[in-house]
């Protein structure tokens, strides 16, 4: 009974000073900038990512154009120039 009773004891003393020493470590990081540094780091990637998904994106549209208008070329139709709205033959 008292084994136990002294193993819950140092348990709990052990999870304190872990915890204590963890909570003094964040505070001593966010009070030098790593955070921070850490997060503009993060977005900085973020925002380096976005750009090339962007010139990806740009890239298959310029792509995809090519071969709608060529396939029409082929078929006979006449590409619309670029950001000529086709006519629909129903109203929406």
């Amino acid at each position: 009974m008292i084994a136990a009773l002294l193993g819950k004891a140092g348990s709990t003393l052990v999870t304190g000073l872990v915890g204590a020493a963890a909570y003094d470590g964040a505070k001593r990081a966010v009070g030098a900038g790593v955070v921070r540094e850490g997060a503009v780091a993060a977005t900085a990637w973020g925002l380096r990512g976005k750009r090339r998904v962007e010139t990806g994106a740009e890239q298959l549209r310029l792509t995809t154009g090519d071969i709608v208008a060529e396939a029409r070329e082929r078929v006979g139709e006449q590409a619309p120039p670029p950001g000529a709205h086709e006519a629909h033959d129903h109203q929406h």
